[in-house]
């Protein structure tokens, strides 16, 4: 599905004991697919860097998360561990030696959604270190910036009201140059149109979809 929706290519290698399976865009290694852990649902899962994925994960479970895998080593020196936040979503913390600068890439942004934002913010902010800030935007609705310096590193909000049977999880934004192409290729490979493309002013054009497997991912692309 994601290598004829986007042009990705994908390599296998081994990590951990088990299969993982490289994405390539642009030849740059952007991510990678793995089978579910503990008996969690298939879900796109963040990576954040930090410095010490050992003590960001003691610093999990203090904040009252669990640790679904790790921490754990992994090809090529990194260290990360799986974490699940007391309301249930997925995050990683990764690090990695040599030149740790984020890389700019397929991957755009991730979204919390979850039941209470606000405790959300004060778990974010004991492992992380991630303050947050919010915008209103309209109609009763808040949106969290959560920061790290003087960078965005991600985005929450509460869920709505219809919203309860939804799992807290975070979501990814898959960058594109076309949302409209996209969205239609997507839906023609089997996707599940959730939000269809959508202007967000000042933000830019996005659309939110669940790939064949269930998954749900953004596309998005910022104004100009």
């Amino acid at each position: 599905f994601y290598t004829r929706l986007f042009g990705w290519k994908t390599e296998s290698m081994q990590a951990g004991g088990m299969d993982y399976t490289m994405i390539l865009a642009d030849g740059k290694q952007q991510g990678g697919f793995w089978p579910p852990s503990g008996g969690d649902t298939a879900n796109w899962v963040g990576h954040v860097l930090v410095q010490d994925v050992d003590d960001t994960a003691a610093r999990a479970e203090a904040a009252g998360g669990t640790l679904v895998v790790g921490p754990a080593d992994a090809p090529a020196g990194r260290r990360f561990a799986i974490i699940r936040d007391p309301q249930g979503a997925i995050v990683s913390a990764y690090s990695s030696p040599g030149d740790t600068s984020p890389p700019e890439g397929v991957f755009g942004w991730d979204e919390l959604l979850v039941d209470d934002i606000e405790a959300a913010k004060s778990f974010y902010s004991e492992v992380f270190g991630w303050t947050s800030s919010d915008m209103d935007m309209g109609e009763g609705q808040t949106y969290t910036i959560f920061n790290s310096g003087d960078q965005q590193r991600a985005g929450g909000m509460a869920k709505q009201p219809g919203m309860e049977a939804v799992p807290s999880r975070w979501m990814v934004y898959i960058l594109s140059p076309d949302v409209d192409a996209h969205a239609a290729k997507a839906k023609e490979l089997g996707a599940q149109i959730a939000l269809e493309p959508v202007d967000v002013p000042n933000v830019g054009r996005l659309a939110i979809l669940s790939d064949p497997t269930g998954v749900p991912f953004g596309l998005f692309k910022t104004a100009q």
